[in-house]
């Protein structure tokens, strides 16, 4: 039964202007039924309060008895292709933000039991603890005043790919393998880049926890990207010395030992403190001092000529008290100024994933299996989206649609 029949109840207003947006983004599915439900379970999203689980949402948009089932098949049944949706949420949030990063951000989504896809015990830094859990990588693009997701990737351990019985039941496809966190975002940035319609934006990542950091730089640089990625900071490098020609991307070995990035910020004879300001649209938020040196990444092809000897600035806020990042970039050339903007704009993917957690239902999945986690991410990245794409500064989701009904 359509939710738009007798028993589909007045949605509140500010989620009015939804079917417009959920035409745009599913208009592409075969079945007239799917992009019913794929418009009620995007407006549960959006209008249903507290936890956002299917029997919630189908509470609040239908009156019908069969809509909670209704629901849950088309999440976890239904056989459709979520790429399509999230190329289109790419196409919108393009033509309306003022992109300056593609940031990438790790989505952490606490389990009960062992069932569900990709589930396993991980130490999570930002909360210092082991959490039982799904780990959602996700690609944002970025501006000063948010992050809209565009496309997402699990991690999944070893025990789930290697397990033909696991990747059965959880209907994980063939082609789905175990990836390091470097190879995930590097995927997700190949991935993008095929389709997004604007040139390619920096790359922002805090990779300062993942062990293979050097792998994402390495492939960044090949794939000509620019970048600014936080490092773990025993990142192995070597000093730049005094040869790096304002062309210079690569540079030849020259003999020199490798040491970690840490140490290098702190030994180098290169090394110089800037005095560096952050500003948040034209404003200025506060004045830091960051010390800075030119490296280059350790390890990889030798050669002078386009190998993997990829030149970096490595720089690190200045702190009285607490650990500051190590950042790495190619932009060696750029105004601190410029980096610690950059910088910031992964804040504002952390706070985006905080708002999907809090407001849009990122962390209610109710379901197990491969496929139903990426339509029930791509729906909850739609809410996310609708609500930030439609937003003028300051502006709430209703006063929106207020404005829009009354012209």
């Amino acid at each position: 039964m359509s939710v738009h029949e007798a028993h589909q109840r007045p949605a509140p207003a500010h989620a009015e202007g939804v079917s417009d947006f959920s035409d745009d983004l599913f208009a592409y599915l075969p079945r007239a039924d799917q992009r019913r439900w794929a418009e009620a379970y995007l407006r549960g999203l959006l209008t249903t309060s507290g936890k956002k689980s299917v029997r919630r949402m189908a509470a609040a948009i239908s009156s019908s008895p069969t809509a909670s089932h209704s629901l849950q098949q088309f999440l976890n049944a239904s056989p459709w292709d979520w790429t399509p949706a999230r190329r289109e949420l790419t196409r919108l949030a393009e033509k309306q933000l003022p992109v300056q990063a593609w940031s990438i951000g790790v989505a952490v989504l606490p389990k009960r039991g062992e069932h569900s896809v990709g589930v396993h015990r991980s130490f999570i830094p930002s909360v210092g603890r082991t959490l039982n859990c799904q780990q959602g990588v996700g690609i944002f693009l970025s501006t000063d005043e948010g992050s809209v997701a565009v496309d997402w990737s699990l991690a999944l351990p070893g025990p789930w790919t290697n397990d033909p019985k696991r990747r059965h039941r959880a209907r994980i496809p063939d082609s789905v393998r175990h990836q390091s966190p470097g190879a995930d975002a590097l995927e997700l940035v190949d991935a993008l880049a095929s389709h997004a319609t604007h040139a390619p934006a920096p790359i922002v990542a805090d990779m300062s926890n993942a062990p293979d950091a050097a792998t994402l730089l390495r492939g960044l640089s090949q794939r000509g990207h620019d970048f600014v990625i936080a490092v773990p900071e025993n990142l192995q490098v070597v000093d730049g010395d005094s040869t790096t020609a304002p062309h210079a991307r690569h540079l030849r070995p020259g003999g020199h030992s490798s040491i970690n990035a840490q140490q290098l910020l702190r030994r180098s004879s290169q090394r110089k403190l800037h005095a560096a300001t952050e500003r948040k649209g034209g404003r200025l938020m506060r004045r830091v001092r960051v010390a800075s040196t030119i490296g280059r990444l350790a390890g990889g092809d030798h050669s002078y000529d386009g190998g993997d000897q990829v030149l970096l600035r490595l720089f690190t806020e200045c702190r009285t008290a607490g650990r500051a990042r190590v950042w790495a970039t190619n932009l060696v050339h750029s105004r601190i100024d410029d980096l610690l903007g950059l910088v910031r704009l992964h804040g504002g993917t952390a706070n985006s994933i905080g708002a999907m957690r809090d407001h849009y239902g990122l962390l209610d999945f109710e379901g197990r299996s491969f496929p139903g986690w990426h339509h029930h991410m791509t729906l909850v990245s739609a809410a996310h989206a609708y609500q930030r794409l439609g937003r003028e500064p300051h502006r709430s989701c209703t006063e929106l649609v207020h404005r829009r009904t009354a012209a």
